[in-house]
């Protein structure tokens, strides 16, 4: 089994260990559990389960992040 994947977050190409959960991708991004929505493919994952969600060599992910304004 290889050390990484290749899956591509937002259009770009990313390597992440083999282990990594959809958790630990928002996590190594830096970026606030809270504050996004993550799809895999066309589904949307539930906050709840972004740890149990694992990562897969070719997976296409999207990440929106919340921004505040007025």
């Amino acid at each position: 089994m290889p050390d990484t994947l290749r899956i591509r977050v937002n259009g770009t190409d990313t390597d992440v260990p083999s282990d990594s959960s959809v958790q630990d991708l928002v996590v190594a991004l830096e970026l606030p559990i809270d504050g996004v929505a993550v799809a895999l493919g066309r589904e949307v994952i539930p906050r709840s389960q972004y740890s149990n969600t694992p990562l897969e060599d070719g997976a296409k992910v999207e990440i929106v992040r919340a921004v505040g304004g007025g």
